[in-house]
């Protein structure tokens, strides 16, 4: 009798449990939105590498990070993960709040993993048939050359762009973790991530805050050399992963300027589909976290990797260099949000703050939004007025 109404006891405990978080879940949905929080869930695609299907985690009907796909919108924003908002919430993304700072509609087509290749082919697919008056395309410095390399050499769609002198074999485009690989409760954690609000606001909110710093106070210990920085009386608390970032901004690196060539190639192709239909195209540079904190970070002595952390920057410079020449020689109007980056950073926190995540927090897409404002501004104008 006591097993037994002890059983009863313990089902009636793990119903109520249930109960509790089914009743908790419903009332997160009803007061916050599923696409603040919700991880979506990718789907594989021939030419877009992945995407999103329709309304995935409440995104908009071509699986963007949209309410609705509009009739039509002022301005279009074209971008990878910095473009879609990593790290904050929807109407946090620097898209969503240049519509607010102009007074104009914004439509935010960015994406996790895309380059220059996706950005050319949302805007002929996607973007012109909203009739915007101005296309921004938001360029990662971190590595965009890199996957417009990858993709055009790893999905047979973009065999088009292919140099026969670039001696790379073509491989697979797979960013994919293979699923036999993650264990049941890698597989529970993934599944909770797309489907429980309140899971998300737990794991992820409060919790994460603390593994956060926790991850960064102790980087080097977690994760092998790593750059930080903790300056208490600047209130700076950061960590970076220059290694994997050089991989893509290396000049001495054939794939990396294979990858550079494609990407001018894929925004002259973007900025004269624009120009004919009298659509303003603009460029916006966005830099590594190492980049922004270079005053920080450049030729310090005792700095983990500061071998590597100098070599990045210094790269990086040289590539952006480049990409600007490219764009002034092309007509191309640019908008270069580091300066407004680095100021911000010696008043607020404008980064993620996890050792893993090098993505801008909120501030941090405020900042490049209000960098970018006049100049959508300004092409807003221009559109208005021509003939």
């Amino acid at each position: 009798m006591k097993l037994r109404s002890a059983a009863v006891n313990s089902l009636v405990v793990v119903g109520s449990l249930a109960v509790a978080l089914g009743i908790c879940e419903l009332v997160s949905r009803l007061f916050l939105k599923p696409i603040d929080y919700l991880s979506p869930v990718l789907v594989r695609d021939d030419i877009l590498g992945i995407r999103l299907p329709p309304h995935a985690s409440g995104h908009d009907a071509w699986g963007f990070r949209n309410a609705i796909v509009p009739k039509t919108a002022d301005v279009v924003a074209i971008g990878d993960s910095h473009t879609y908002g990593n790290t904050a919430k929807m109407a946090e993304a620097w898209p969503a709040v240049l519509g607010r700072l102009t007074g104009r509609s914004v439509y935010n087509m960015g994406m996790g993993g895309y380059g220059p290749n996706q950005y050319a082919y949302l805007l002929d697919t996607r973007a012109l048939s909203l009739n915007p008056k101005v296309v921004v395309c938001g360029f990662y410095m971190g590595d965009d050359f890199d996957n417009a390399a990858k993709i055009t050499y790893g999905l047979d769609h973009w065999r088009f762009l292919r140099d026969p002198r670039y001696l790379e074999t073509p491989q697979p485009w797979d960013i994919w973790e293979q699923p036999s690989r993650e264990s049941w409760h890698k597989k529970a954690r993934t599944w909770l991530s797309s489907h429980s609000v309140v899971y998300r606001l737990i794991v992820h909110g409060l919790m994460g805050r603390v593994k956060a710093v926790y991850q960064v106070r102790n980087a080097t210990r977690l994760y092998g050399p790593t750059p930080t920085l903790d300056i208490k009386d600047k209130s700076l608390l950061e960590a970076f992963q220059p290694k994997n970032i050089l991989l893509g901004l290396d000049q001495a690196d054939q794939k990396v300027q294979e990858g550079m060539r494609i990407s001018f190639r894929l925004l002259r192709e973007m900025n004269e589909a624009c120009r004919s239909r009298g659509i303003r195209f603009i460029v916006v540079v966005i830099p590594t976290k190492e980049s922004v904190f270079s005053s920080y970070l450049e030729h310090a002595p005792s700095l983990p990797l500061g071998d590597i952390v100098d070599k990045l920057i210094a790269n990086e410079r040289a590539a952006r260099d480049k990409l600007f020449a490219f764009l002034a020689d092309e007509g191309i109007r640019s908008v270069d949000v580091l300066q407004g980056l680095k100021r911000a950073i010696e008043r607020e926190k404008i980064y993620a703050g996890s050792a893993v995540d090098m993505h801008p927090n909120k501030n941090g897409y405020r900042v490049i939004a209000e960098t970018v404002a006049p100049f959508v501004t300004e092409a807003l104008a221009a559109a208005h007025d021509r003939p």
